[in-house]
């Protein structure tokens, strides 16, 4: 089968950082010249995002295993039964030879879906834990990529590589640049942002939602980080105690929300932020020191996620709970008074996550697919 026959299908979703890998691994594979078929929920990002990138999204009902006895749990074998019947539906319709599955509520049903039809699955799996649907997924799956080498994933009967994650073209971009000039794009970033390139500079950022906690600290020690210059994205309507904070500090830069994250990356010589997987290969494809403040919910992925990079020396982390006013003015000053240190912490954290994972995991898809 050449790859101009190939059609495959990818499920995933939800937030933004679990919708970009699929989409970056889409164009991958329409570059190739497949055929690709997204499948999502309509509750997730994903459907506006698929749209707007210009691919196919078919959406199926979100049915989230119950985790405690009641009403839920006893409808949950009808409504999954018919998610997967959706879901065979649509392999059939678009004549599927591969079933993509980036994990979250889309892919389970799609999963089984694909092992009912013999179609040969493929998984990517973001987080260094593993998810529900990705572990099962893996007993049958012909391959899986994962982002972190630490991440306890196999597939049973396939092949498992460490192929890191899909990042977006605008940030493998940077980092492809950056990987022969560490300053690539600094001096024209730092024109959009209203920034001095020349300037020790410290980026704080919460994601898209921000994270209230940093936004506390940091607004709390401000004058102490007078000397650096400071970009500071607070999460979409969060920036109003923060800006009135800083509004007589010359050097302390604050936004809601930055829709070109490539930018304050190419002026950044730190990065504190949460631990997400996407955040975390992000930093570490593109050399950048990090000072991960993991989110306290979940499962504790967003710790375990940053344990490779900080393996290496290429980061370091306070929990939330423990990351106070005095992190900043004991750990964080320190790092910015020593440019040495963190340039050889971006050099230890380039290694961790490859800048090429969306075209490793396509041609990953088309090799299941030719097989």
């Amino acid at each position: 089968m050449s790859v101009s026959d190939l059609r495959v299908v990818l499920a995933g979703g939800g937030s933004a950082g679990h919708v970009n890998p699929l989409l970056a691994t889409a164009s991958a594979l329409r570059d190739a010249g497949a055929g690709v078929v997204a499948v999502g929920t309509k509750e997730g990002l994903e459907a506006d995002l698929v749209p707007a990138a210009g691919f196919e999204l078919r959406t199926i009902e979100r049915v989230p295993f119950p985790r405690r006895p009641g009403a839920a749990m006893v409808r949950f074998p009808a409504r999954y039964a018919a998610a997967v019947r959706h879901a065979g539906e649509i392999l059939d319709e678009s004549r599927a030879d591969v079933a993509v599955g980036f994990g979250g509520f889309a892919s389970t049903p799609i999963y089984a879906a694909a092992k009912k039809r013999g179609i040969p699955v493929v998984i990517h799996e973001q987080n260094a834990k593993p998810g529900l649907a990705n572990r099962y997924g893996a007993r049958f799956a012909s391959a899986i990529g994962l982002t972190f080498p630490s991440t306890k994933l196999a597939a049973k009967v396939g092949v498992t590589r460490t192929i890191g994650l899909p990042l977006r073209p605008a940030i493998a971009g940077l980092a492809a640049d950056r990987a022969v000039d560490p300053r690539a794009h600094r001096a024209e970033a730092a024109q959009r942002l209203g920034l001095d390139p020349d300037r020790i500079t410290l980026v704080v950022t919460g994601g898209s939602l921000g994270a209230q906690h940093l936004n506390e600290v940091f607004t709390e020690v401000m004058p102490q980080l007078a000397g650096f210059q400071v970009f500071h994205l607070t999460g979409r309507g969060k920036d109003a105690k923060v800006a009135a904070a800083a509004a007589d500090l010359a050097d302390y830069h604050v936004r809601d929300y930055l829709t070109q994250m490539e930018d304050a990356y190419a002026v950044a010589d730190l990065v504190v932020c949460r631990s997400g997987a996407g955040t975390v290969a992000e930093l570490s494809s593109l050399g950048l020191p990090g000072f991960f403040v993991p989110l306290p919910i979940g499962n504790g992925e967003q710790e375990l996620n940053a344990a490779d990079v900080i393996a290496v020396g290429g980061a370091k982390l306070v929990r939330d709970k423990d990351f106070t006013p005095q992190t900043v003015r004991s750990q964080i000053v320190a790092l910015l008074r020593d440019p040495e240190q963190l340039v050889s912490m971006g050099s230890a954290a380039r290694g961790v996550s490859p800048t090429d994972a969306a075209g490793q995991l396509a041609q990953m898809i088309i090799e299941a697919g030719k097989k």
